[in-house]
């Protein structure tokens, strides 16, 4: 197959997860603008539709993100498609619902399969590409669950948790290579995450009932009333993508943006207070 022109003033985008939620409102915000999308999704029923957005300079593959056969041809068909691959987009994941005690092991593995793992095998399937030219973006897709946690949330805000850590060890990674790391941080956004997305522990624990059990109950009461405007995050992903100094941070909002400076500050207050016992643990000189 001959691979089409894209003009040097245009991206490539790969964005694991296009079907449904901010992966596929930012996918319809590229195109736009006229950038060219490569995009996946783990059902093939939905590959026809999406690629008439913008015949020609969308591809829909299907992958799922636990499967690194599937991975490493799915970014395969994207450099054989287009050549190059400019903004990498780990979309794919999903959240749950449940207290630490409450999810079991097979649960807990389950989810860090999608959140975690199944970003670091696209990570090691596209990152080679993207250093041999020497320049792109990492963007990767965590939450507001990825700076504070919440009762009910443990165990995703710990795979968002490990999401951040990875993203800012890499920015310092591949900053030589002229690649730039953006982690996206949103709030609740009016999409299906709190829906078909969701997922929520079978195991219910009684004495948890006012805490995760009422995180179950709010977020359930919620869903298709957030805050959020999937179209305007999208915006200000791009925006943030074509900046020439992108924040490594990018919080989506307001809800984020609070619950964030609530958190950080918190950190702050508990480190000042105990200044004196933090310093005082090192050898005297």
């Amino acid at each position: 197959m001959t691979s089409p022109t894209i003009p040097s003033d245009k991206k490539v985008w790969f964005i694991t997860g296009v079907s449904t939620g901010l992966g596929r409102t930012l996918t319809e915000a590229i195109l736009e603008q006229g950038d060219t999308v490569a995009g996946t999704v783990r059902n093939t029923d939905q590959i026809p539709e999406l690629e008439q957005l913008a015949p020609g300079r969308i591809s829909v593959t299907r992958m799922d993100v636990t499967k690194t056969d599937e991975v490493k041809a799915a970014v395969d068909h994207v450099i054989n498609t287009f050549g190059r691959i400019d903004v990498l987009v780990n979309n794919a994941g999903h959240g749950f619902i449940g207290a630490v005690e409450e999810v079991s092991d097979a649960e807990a593995r389950a989810l860090f399969d999608v959140n975690v793992f199944g970003v670091l095998a696209v990570l090691q399937a596209a990152l080679p590409h993207m250093r041999a030219r020497r320049s792109g973006t990492v963007v990767n897709m965590s939450s507001q669950g990825g700076v504070k946690s919440f009762p009910g949330s443990g165990w995703y805000c710990a795979s968002k948790h490990a999401l951040e850590a990875l993203s800012e060890s890499m920015s310092g990674e591949l900053a030589a290579s002229g690649i730039k790391v953006l982690i996206v941080e949103p709030s609740a956004f009016r999409t299906d995450f709190l829906g078909r997305s969701m997922v929520v522990a079978q195991n219910v624990i009684g004495d948890y009932a006012n805490t995760s059990g009422q995180r179950r109950a709010n977020l359930k009461n919620l869903d298709g009333k957030q805050k959020g405007d999937p179209v305007r995050a999208a915006k200000a992903i791009i925006k943030a993508v074509q900046s020439e100094n992108p924040p490594l941070r990018l919080a989506l909002g307001q809800e984020a943006l609070n619950g964030i400076r609530d958190k950080v500050n918190g950190m702050l207050k508990d480190w000042s207070a105990w200044e004196a016992e933090s310093v005082g643990a090192d050898f005297p000189d």
